[in-house]
């Protein structure tokens, strides 16, 4: 089977798995927003943002595959299309669609025994976390909040890490809307809602304290009142890849067991 030689990732998760895989040899391009591995960030050069991606360098590379997620990024991987690169585009937006894309990207750079034993030791470990959370009767309500303005609530895997680090996602209900212009609330439902818990998880930018804590209508909703309002780094939990296993279910797991 032929593999790809040069594969650029346009997001950090690809690049993440391929080192985990030790398969970073293979990688010759990545997103500025990568942090994990930290190392890499020194190893390759850096050819996008999210949403943007240096063409011109892009093509200087000679990939052979090119790897983006999400409809985001839908017109940079049209661009590139279009200059004749093959560009392969995830659109997970599940768990269960998380491990089947690490499983497709392992077997695609032909490590497809390593990847399906690293997959199958997060979904014991995820199994694990979910008997224990079936067990917790009165579950912490979790709001959490991707974005400030407007108010944008948590895609579908961060729903269900809620639920399998015994929390109770108060906004479950829109986890099945796949894009962010579905899932955005107002300040008024995060009231009518009371959590017990916010997460602060804001893509792209640090989250603002004071905005959170002072906002006029959910004052009287318990987190605010118990000071349960908790900060995570975006790069655990909004990148759809190995460090939501590695790290942001844990810390989730860890924050709404504070409570």
């Amino acid at each position: 089977m032929s593999v790809p030689k040069r594969i650029i990732c346009l997001t950090e998760e690809p690049t993440e798995l391929l080192y985990l895989l030790g398969e970073e040899d293979r990688i010759v391009g990545i997103s500025a927003y990568t942090v994990r591995p930290p190392h890499a960030k020194k190893e390759k050069p850096k050819v996008s943002a999210f949403i943007s991606g240096n063409i011109k360098k892009i093509e200087s590379l000679n990939p052979d595959l090119v790897i983006g997620f999400s409809d985001i990024q839908g017109q940079l991987a049209k661009d590139l299309i279009e200059r004749g690169l093959n560009v392969l585009i995830f659109n997970q937006r599940s768990i269960a669609e998380i491990f089947s894309n690490m499983i497709i990207l392992g077997n695609i750079v032909g490590k497809n025994k390593e990847v399906t034993a690293l997959v199958d030791s997060w979904k014991k470990q995820v199994d694990s976390l979910q008997e224990a959370a079936n067990k917790i009767s009165d579950k912490p309500g979790v709001f959490f909040q991707e974005w400030d303005e407007p108010i944008i609530t948590g895609i579908k895997w961060v729903s269900e890490a809620i639920e399998i680090a015994g929390g109770r996602d108060v906004f479950s209900h829109l986890q099945d809307e796949k894009l962010a212009k579905n899932r955005i609330i107002q300040a008024n439902d995060v009231a009518e809602k009371n959590p017990d818990i916010i997460v602060g998880c804001w893509c792209g930018k640090p989250m603002d304290w004071d905005w959170v804590r002072n906002k006029p209508e959910w004052q009287s909703t318990t987190a605010i009142q118990k000071d349960k309002i908790f900060e995570l780094d975006p790069s655990i939990i909004l990148q759809p890849g190995p460090a939501l296993f590695l790290e942001g279910i844990p810390k989730l797991k860890e924050i709404i067991s504070s409570t």
